[in-house]
């Protein structure tokens, strides 16, 4: 059950990473189109930048205390990149170059969030395959000493041992 709780925790997570940077994009191509002005599009973009990348270095803590090895490295790449940019000071969007920018700075975020959706996706076929795995193991009343069980399944093979559907094959 607590396994859910990650799972949920870490979605809900990813979709609010993803509302910032859709947001970011309609502000910039909101600037784009002329809808408004360079000021209000820089205002409104770097505001939600450090709550971004505070939540991205959130989850991919999260994923590592929770033992999710394999996606604590997922999000790694993602998380240097937004520390070089901080620690270069190019994080924020400078008005007076944002019309220079424009192009390179949307090009970021359409990476960003093209790498979000892929990780949105691990993580839901991640939690949908282990509750499918869970299913088909108890179906079969494969005992856990019958399958490979790595840090990712141990509360699986642990409640599958205390399953008294389960039997021991020799």
């Amino acid at each position: 059950m607590g396994d859910l709780y990650v799972w949920l925790i870490s979605f809900f997570i990813l979709i609010a990473l993803l509302i910032l940077i859709v947001y970011q994009l309609m502000c910039l191509a909101d600037l784009e189109f002329d809808y408004i002005n360079p000021y209000d599009s820089s205002a409104r973009v770097n505001r939600v930048i450090l709550p971004e990348f505070i939540t991205q270095g959130l989850l991919c803590v999260f994923f590592f205390l929770s033992g999710h090895w394999v996606m604590s490295l997922l999000c790694g790449p993602y998380l240097y990149y937004n520390v070089q940019l901080y620690a270069r000071k190019q994080h924020l969007v400078d008005v007076t170059e944002i019309f220079n920018m424009l192009h390179k700075e949307k090009k970021q975020r359409l990476f960003k969030l093209f790498y979000l959706i892929i990780q949105l996706f691990l993580c839901i076929f991640w939690y949908c395959d282990r509750e499918k795995l869970c299913l088909l193991l108890q179906k079969n009343h494969v005992s856990n000493d019958m399958i490979y069980c790595d840090t990712n399944y141990l509360p699986l093979c642990n409640m599958l041992q205390d399953d008294p559907n389960c039997t021991r094959r020799s």
